[in-house]
């Protein structure tokens, strides 16, 4: 009985110190509602105007299709590599699998450039600044560099702090529903289904797709996480539920509350305008404040997200191992890359063009989880017609926004290009130069279980040998 007790308090101990479903749930939460609500939504509502709160149904629906192949292989492969690991297992280690891990890490960089555009929308127009393009450009290195600057003194229980600000953010949102909803003009947001009308909200769906990008990171935290097998799935629809509701109600109050042309107006923080016509100033200060809490703390988690992700790629061979270098305050390379290529895109796209290259590239990882997934359905489940159906309705959607790039903004277009074959090239002239790759993962895994296995025969060695000596 002692030795059960014995090994059961170190057990106990690491469940505490792992993340809770709700901990996980408002990191996921905490991640969507900083990308897209404070950040794009002004350019939602030029693209959709009316039709803006049937996008947000029709992309949460997209999301549900990605999301139940994120949900069936998460809740078994329990890895914080996440869509990269889903990928492996499916397609194996090869050029693709190697181009799509540094894809991945670029999706980081890519967000993180969004968000820091968001938040100098949000802090010039707070702080009565012009701005101009190089207080903008100012505002949004600065911010990143802020964040870098903070990173660096390390921090702990991210769980529990992000649950705490997902709460005061939801609050802040919900206020302005509870205070708008009465003020809605019917007519504001009678959906309409001209041709024009249509073509447009299915762009914004191409666009919104990116709002919900947040649920990936559940499975990048499944080994920080109690009870994975069934958590994953929770956290990932619960997460999607709260989520889709928050800006259902959201874009119903702000689309009702502001005509159309104020509303592309104040494309850059239009839901910080659209609070004032039943706030008044407060109102604009209220969601002004919020948006820059909730944006800092979306950017805060995906500047260190890619910092992690590229060490993790570093340390199994996707990356050089400069990236895993330890540099100034005992932080890896990985971290100051991640944030210098974020400031960069930042400076070289505007907000559109960042936002539809984030969900570009995010669609090009969705489909080869789905791929994967079909492959490995006989191995972990899953059904055939939902893996189909989401692929085919992501490739149209990615096929869409390619379209929309064209038409409307080819610096976009050839970012995404730029992206998707930049990670191609780079993983082609990595792996001919340096023959790594994804056995430097597996031996990494296969030495962690032999510490841990030589850990665990240790103690029980340690323990057997008190009970040999009373014997003699």
């Amino acid at each position: 009985m002692p030795d059960e007790q014995n090994n059961a308090e170190p057990q106990q101990s690491q469940q505490r110190n792992k993340m809770g479903l709700w901990q996980v749930i408002a990191l996921a939460v905490g991640t969507m509602v900083g990308a897209s609500i404070f950040s794009i939504f002004g350019l939602g509502a030029r693209l959709a105007g009316p039709n803006l709160p049937l996008v947000f149904v029709l992309s949460g629906v997209v999301a549900l299709l990605v999301a139940y192949s994120y949900a069936r292989l998460g809740s078994r492969i329990i890895s914080d590599a996440g869509p990269i690991e889903f990928i492996l297992k499916g397609l194996g280690d090869g050029m693709l699998t190697g181009a799509l891990s540094i894809l991945f890490w670029l999706t980081y960089v890519v967000s993180i450039a969004l968000f820091a555009k968001g938040f100098a929308s949000y802090l010039l127009p707070l702080l009565e600044i012009v701005p101009t393009s190089l207080a903008s450009n100012i505002a949004e290195a600065g911010v990143v560099l802020l964040f870098l600057v903070l990173g660096l003194l390390g921090s702990s229980a991210v769980g529990k702090a992000e649950l705490v600000i997902v709460v005061i953010k939801l609050s802040i949102l919900g206020l302005f529903v509870a205070l708008g909803i009465w003020s809605i003009k019917p007519y504001l947001v009678t959906p309409s289904f001209t041709p024009s009308a249509l073509t447009s909200s299915v762009n914004a769906i191409a666009i919104f797709f990116l709002s919900y990008m947040g649920f990936g990171l559940v499975t990048n935290a499944s080994e920080h996480m109690q009870n994975p097998q069934k958590n994953v799935p929770r956290a990932i629809y619960l997460s999607i539920l709260i989520v889709s509701i928050v800006y259902i109600l959201v874009s119903l109050v702000a689309v009702g509350n502001l005509t159309l042309p104020e509303l592309i107006k104040a494309e850059d923080n239009a839901l910080a305008v659209a609070a004032e016509p039943f706030l008044g100033q407060t109102g604009f200060l209220l969601i002004s404040l919020g948006a820059l809490f909730s944006i800092a703390s979306a950017l805060n988690a995906t500047l260190f997200g890619g910092a992690n992700v590229a060490y993790a790629l570093a340390r199994d061979g996707e990356l050089p191992r400069v990236f895993n270098r330890k540099l100034w305050f005992g932080s890896s390379e990985g971290l100051y890359f991640t944030a210098a290529l974020g400031i960069a895109f930042a400076l070289m796209f505007n907000l559109n063009g960042i936002a539809s290259i984030t969900s570009g590239v995010f669609m090009v990882i969705y489909l080869f989880v789905l791929f994967s997934h079909w492959k490995l359905k006989g191995q972990y489940g899953g059904n055939p017609l939902i893996i189909a159906t989401g692929f085919i309705v992501v490739a149209v959607v990615f096929l869409l926004l390619l379209k929309y790039q064209w038409e409307t903004n080819r610096g976009s277009f050839y970012g995404t290009c730029i992206v998707l074959g930049g990670s191609l090239l780079l993983e082609i002239v990595y792996r001919s130069i340096t023959r790594r790759g994804f056995i430097q993962r597996e031996l990494t895994l296969l030495r962690k279980r032999e510490t841990a296995l030589a850990g665990e025969l240790d103690r029980e060695f340690s323990q057997l040998l008190p009970h040999q000596q009373q014997k003699h």
